[in-house]
């Protein structure tokens, strides 16, 4: 396990150093393991457009495992039931407050469930829409309208939601975009375009910068 200033260190020194995205796993039945070759492709797209030196080895993490610490950015998504216990909750809140951060993607069907979840992790917050002006929308890649519209499901505009503390994001919640979707390797969704995927790896990679240089 990483400590607080190693961990501090990571993420400062985080375009030159190796380090691993992980995938979260949770409790409640959801499909934790959904968007399989999502997080490989991320990375691949980050360490050739962002120079980042992330290991193309994904990781994989519960929530309540101290092993979170070892990773600067993780990654929750699925469509189901989520559960958090009270040690989950106060350990991701941990990692959040002590650098970490956390991309929930909406893989169609996860808003009723984590919201609650997140708000065992952060009482005191609510997820407030980011404004297409926000610098997560403008880092490598400019989205002057904000979050892409990716993947389609009830022919709502795409959201995204973020959970501030102290002034720092530390959680961003994309809703009726589908990212993770988009990372998928092309053909996984017949519909999907190719222009369509990299707009989604532009997106994420976003993501990947702002979470390391915030």
């Amino acid at each position: 396990m990483l400590g607080l200033s190693t961990f501090y260190f990571l993420l400062s020194t985080s375009f030159s150093s190796t380090y691993k995205i992980a995938k979260l796993k949770y409790n409640g039945g959801g499909d934790w393991y959904a968007n399989r070759t999502a997080i490989p492709n991320l990375i691949d797209f980050c360490n050739k457009n962002l120079g980042t030196n992330i290991s193309t080895e994904e990781g994989l993490v519960e929530i309540g495992s101290s092993d979170l610490y070892n990773y600067p950015f993780v990654y929750l998504t699925g469509h189901g039931n989520v559960i958090f216990t009270d040690q989950e909750a106060k350990n991701l809140r941990n990692y959040l407050i002590g650098g970490g951060f956390l991309h929930i993607d909406d893989n169609y069907g996860l808003d009723k469930f984590i919201r609650p979840q997140m708000k065992k992790v952060f009482p005191e917050l609510d997820f407030v829409e980011l404004p297409p002006s926000h610098p997560i929308f403008h880092q490598k890649f400019d989205f002057p309208n904000g979050l892409p519209k990716i993947h389609e499901h009830d022919g709502k505009r795409p959201q995204g939601f973020a959970l501030v503390y102290k002034g720092k994001v530390v959680c961003f919640y994309d809703y009726e975009c589908d990212l993770g979707n988009g990372w998928e390797d092309l053909g996984t969704y017949p519909d999907d375009s190719q222009s369509k995927r990299i707009e989604a790896l532009k997106m994420g990679a976003n993501l990947v910068q702002y979470a390391l240089t915030q």
